[in-house]
């Protein structure tokens, strides 16, 4: 059999599994590929897995990294759940109660040294009542030190990802990431951005596009974040800049505890509370009107968090 025959009959096969069993798939291949590449680059520390179930349908497969070379805490978690949606949640989401199905992998990573940026990422899927049906997802970039290259290197394989399903998607979702990841209430960002997207919804082949889509940004992370931590995982760092990177964390806090929308699922659809605050680092500092703009680089940093730049 010729290699264009066994592709189409692949292909073939592939379309008559269902959607929600073939994002399944994903998901778990996707987390393997992460961890994979993730303890390679490390080179100490492994993953600790942690399988659990939830109250009223499904579970996750929860993996834990700490204490290594590069990572200090960071998370790759998977989950699968499905059941009731409650009244007040579905209200929040602007959809009807009933039956839900959901599946995604989410993760954070925060690296022991200022020099190396704290990186986080979801790709999820969604099947609500009547058939509603969505993608969504994305990944950004936090660093501590005010790098352009590695900020124009994350947004060029965002695109990358992006622009064989549309010219137009980069544009739009990063400006959706840059709105989204927003401190209203220190009025500046979390990070440098990336991209953003949710609710894609469509009819079957639309939905089997945004399937394409959301697998090739979701493969996109690796290329995109592992660079940079081998650029600057051997460089040493100084007191203020770690200093500055504690501070900063506060306010990764800060964004999850109060906006983030993953947070708030998770704990209203009793999700698994050590897999939701995984994304939370190990040690932060919360001065009282801390001097966030002592060096030219923190000046420059909180330039960018203060008015969203255009890095490709």
């Amino acid at each position: 059999m010729n290699s264009l025959k066994r592709d189409a009959e692949i292909a073939l096969q592939q379309q008559d599994t269902p959607l929600r069993e073939r994002v399944v798939d994903f998901v778990h291949q996707l987390q393997d590929q992460i961890c994979a590449g993730l303890e390679e680059i490390d080179g100490k520390a492994r993953f600790r897995e942690d399988l659990w179930k939830r109250p009223g349908g499904g579970g996750g497969r929860t993996r834990i990294i700490a204490d290594g070379n590069i990572f200090e805490k960071g998370g790759v978690n998977s989950s699968v759940v499905y059941g009731e949606l409650h009244e007040g949640i579905a209200q929040a989401m602007k959809i009807d109660s009933g039956e839900f199905f959901a599946t995604g992998i989410s993760l954070v990573l925060h690296p022991a040294s200022p020099r190396v940026p704290t990186v986080h990422a979801n790709y999820r899927y969604f099947e609500g009542p009547n058939g509603d049906t969505w993608f969504g997802g994305g990944a950004d970039l936090t660093p501590y030190i005010a790098d352009g290259e590695d900020a124009r290197h994350f947004h060029i394989i965002m695109k990358q990802a992006c622009d064989p399903h549309g010219l137009d998607l980069y544009p739009h979702f990063k400006k959706e990431c840059d709105r989204y990841f927003h401190i209203k209430h220190r009025k500046e960002a979390r990070g440098i951005g990336g991209i953003f997207y949710d609710y894609l919804r469509g009819n079957a082949d639309e939905l089997e596009r945004w399937f394409e889509f959301h697998q090739s940004v979701g493969n996109a992370f690796l290329p995109a974040y592992l660079p940079i931590v081998e650029r600057h995982k051997d460089e040493a760092c100084t007191e203020r800049e770690k200093k500055f990177q504690l501070l900063r964390r506060g306010r990764y806090v800060e964004f999850n505890l109060v906006y983030d929308r993953g947070t708030k699922f998770g704990l209203e659809t009793d999700g698994h509370i050590e897999s939701i605050l995984m994304s939370l680092p190990s040690v932060v500092h919360y001065d009282y009107d801390a001097a966030m703009e002592e060096t030219e680089s923190e000046r420059t940093l909180m330039s960018w968090l203060k008015e969203p730049q255009e890095w490709v």
